[in-house]
């Protein structure tokens, strides 16, 4: 009886033993350093999200509600120079990196290579919920998102509305967009770039829209 019961205990242990292996290499090891997504909808009011402060809760909030909200988020958002405000870059926003999709895939390893060679693509700016986001050539196309950004991903002075009044208006007004299938009308630079492609027709969700977008940002984790 006592060897039976040993081997019992064995057997119990070791079984114990897997199922927290199995539980650390499955899809929650890839969602702990998950640093990067698309978000999956806009809150509904087009490109207003209360300035930049209301863009990070929102995917604060996004990232908490797939278990991810252990990290500090940030909205990968420029603003431009008000008052006694200065201008924002959006690269200046993000951390350091490496940043990996809910998947565990490597976006990029620091902010240089997100502004050089990334992997950012269709397949791999994925949301929150690890969905692939519709584009070019999708019965609705979605790749239109949010930056207000140089290509560098800094502000643009230019003297135009780039980041739709520093995303406070749901209304005329005009953003920055990049594509992130990096899919374009044509084969030039801004067409393939995934955060400075062409200005918004507007700051509704109509008007974005309008361009094949749909109110979406990139989210990274800054820490």
């Amino acid at each position: 009886m006592k060897r039976r019961h040993s081997m019992y205990f064995v057997a119990t242990a070791a079984a114990a033993v897997l199922l927290v292996a199995c539980n650390t290499t499955g899809p929650a090891t890839s969602q702990n350093k998950t640093g990067f997504f698309v978000t999956s909808a806009n809150p509904g009011k087009g490109a207003d999200f209360g300035g930049l402060a209301g863009a990070d809760r929102y995917c604060q909030s996004l990232a908490a509600s797939v278990g991810a909200g252990g990290r500090t988020w940030r909205a990968y958002l420029s603003s431009n120079a008000a008052g006694a405000s200065p201008a924002v870059n959006a690269r200046d926003r993000v951390g350091t990196g490496p940043w990996y999709n809910v998947k565990g895939q490597l976006i990029a390893s620091n902010v240089d290579e997100l502004h050089g060679t990334n992997n950012l693509t269709k397949q791999t700016a994925l949301t929150e919920k690890g969905d692939i986001v519709s584009g070019r050539g999708d019965p609705v196309n979605q790749h239109d998102i949010l930056t207000g950004s140089s290509p560098d991903g800094r502000a643009i002075a230019d003297g135009k509305d780039n980041t739709c009044g520093n995303w406070t208006k749901s209304g005329d007004g005009s953003a920055i967009v990049g594509h992130h299938d990096r899919i374009g009308l044509n084969e030039s630079p801004p067409m393939k770039s995934w955060n400075s492609s062409h200005p918004t027709q507007g700051c509704s969700l109509d008007a974005l829209k309008k361009t094949g977008g749909g109110g979406l940002l990139f989210c990274f984790a800054q820490n």
